[in-house]
């Protein structure tokens, strides 16, 4: 128990040496007393914060002078307190001198100031610059973005994206595809070179063609049984035609011989 004290008192007294404040408990806690370049581990549901960090993790182990080395695994999760950076991963290594992140295993990064969230398989993030750099199986995305690629840089202070390696941005319907291409997230500016290819959806509604209706006034020809009907009312003409020529003869045969008897008499 004595032992276990002693570490927690030189931890303390040594980063007051370095001008930064560390503030950490755990389950459990292991190391070597009186020797500030020795190996620290917290274990059990472990937690680290620095002026500018906070990690929690299964086991996080501090080592190099003045514990400038900062290694975590096991569920590691983590904000940057500076940027509003938050992040999950499955390793995380943290250069406490170069404030230099380097996180490993399906990671998980978002950018809460800008409303970005990038996912890569490694991410190294720079706290003084405020660059990431992503590599392999990335996808980011940003309002309507969807980014994609093998390697990408993310400039979080001018909000500029650089995604090459089967780059691909998606917005909306429309799909760009380039060796490299350079994404403005701010005015959604985006510039491609090498092998471009894409996709663009015209988003204008498509005209309505509207026409009057034509009045086809041609007669319509009847069929069938209707179409007979002409036929017949033809028919009936003819022999009322006949019939009126048969009577027209027969009253002229009478008038020759009522004028032939008028004579005899």
């Amino acid at each position: 128990m004595k032992r276990f004290v002693n570490l927690i008192a030189i931890f303390i007294l040594t980063n007051a040496l370095f001008a930064e404040k560390i503030v950490f408990n755990a389950g459990s806690m292991s190391g070597q007393a009186g020797d500030s370049s020795a190996t620290t581990t917290l274990s059990n549901g472990a937690f680290i914060q620095t002026s500018s960090m906070e990690i929690s993790a299964d086991t996080i182990e501090l080592s190099g002078d003045d514990y400038r080395y900062i290694k975590a695994s096991g569920k590691v999760s983590g904000k940057n307190l500076d940027t509003n950076m938050i992040f999950t991963c499955d390793n995380l290594d943290y250069d406490r001198t170069t404030k230099i992140a380097e996180l490993k295993g399906n990671v998980d990064l978002e950018d809460k100031d800008n409303d970005v969230r990038a996912k890569a398989q490694i991410i190294v993030y720079n706290q003084d610059t405020d660059i990431a750099v992503l590599q392999i199986k990335i996808n980011l995305l940003q309002e309507d973005n969807v980014c994609t690629g093998s390697y990408a840089v993310y400039y979080k202070k001018n909000q500029m994206l650089e995604l090459s390696g089967n780059a691909q941005v998606k917005q909306k319907d429309d799909v760009f595809r380039a060796q490299f291409i350079t994404l403005n997230m701010d005015t959604q500016d985006i510039t491609l070179g090498g092998n471009v290819k894409g996709t663009v959806t015209d988003s204008k509604p498509a005209k309505e063609e509207t026409s009057e209706p034509v009045m086809d006034n041609t007669p319509v020809e009847a069929s069938g049984e209707e179409a007979a009907e002409p036929e017949e009312s033809t028919v009936n003409d003819a022999e009322n035609d006949t019939e009126e020529q048969q009577s027209s003869y027969d009253a002229s045969e009478e008038l020759e011989d009522l004028v032939d008897y008028n004579e005899e008499v």
